[in-house]
């Protein structure tokens, strides 16, 4: 079910659930595709939608985020998804990277952890996607900003990755590199201090 949070000129914004876990997987890999590579085998993109949907089917639980935003057609222009990590689930980073938060960046307790993910905005729309990428940005941190002890973690495209540091995300790299999903991409986390540059500049878009 889907849950209508914000209303633009353009476009709505959702809050869904699991029965959209199959669309913004496609939407996600489709993008990935479209923006990385010229030709490409359709029947490997299908391998890698499902492949994408099963990782987030076992991921997904009651603290999970997602949000996704539509124009007035319904039809999807960008998605993002954030989640709190159990400590117990195996996250992509550990299954690409081989590298676990608890081991990087903090053991204690009091430390949450969430996952930034399955992010893609339609640049091929005629909309100002910089401003959308910001408000679905600004939806996946807001529980981190309002938690004290809480830490993003995610696997980022490196191109995506320098225009979020440039809008004022600070980030620490986890390890090098892969070609993951038809991009290069990066393990990165970051802290309540080094979203806050980001979030106080644009906050109040949504």
């Amino acid at each position: 079910m889907e849950n209508k949070i914000a209303e633009f000129d353009n476009y709505d914004i959702f809050q869904a659930d699991m029965n959209n876990l199959y669309e913004i997987s496609e939407f996600t890999v489709r993008q990935n595709y479209d923006h990385h590579q010229k030709f490409y085998d359709k029947r490997k993109m299908e391998n890698d939608v499902m492949s994408v949907y099963s990782e987030e089917q076992y991921l997904y639980d009651s603290d999970s985020h997602i949000y996704i935003a539509r124009n007035h057609k319904y039809e999807i222009l960008g998605c993002i998804r954030s989640f709190h990590w159990d400590r117990r689930k195996v996250l992509p980073m550990e299954k690409i990277f081989h590298i676990n938060p608890l081991t990087s960046i903090h053991q204690e307790l009091k430390y949450n952890y969430w996952h930034v993910g399955r992010f893609a905005v339609d640049s091929f729309r005629s909309l100002s996607t910089i401003v959308l990428f910001k408000r679905l940005m600004v939806l996946a941190v807001r529980p981190i900003i309002e938690d004290e002890y809480s830490y993003m973690i995610a696997e980022i495209d490196s191109r995506l990755l320098r225009i979020m540091n440039e809008l004022g995300f600070k980030t620490n790299r986890m390890g090098k590199s892969v070609f993951y999903l038809t991009s290069e991409t990066v393990p990165v986390f970051s802290n309540k201090e080094g979203i806050r540059g980001f979030y106080s500049k644009y906050g109040n878009l949504c």
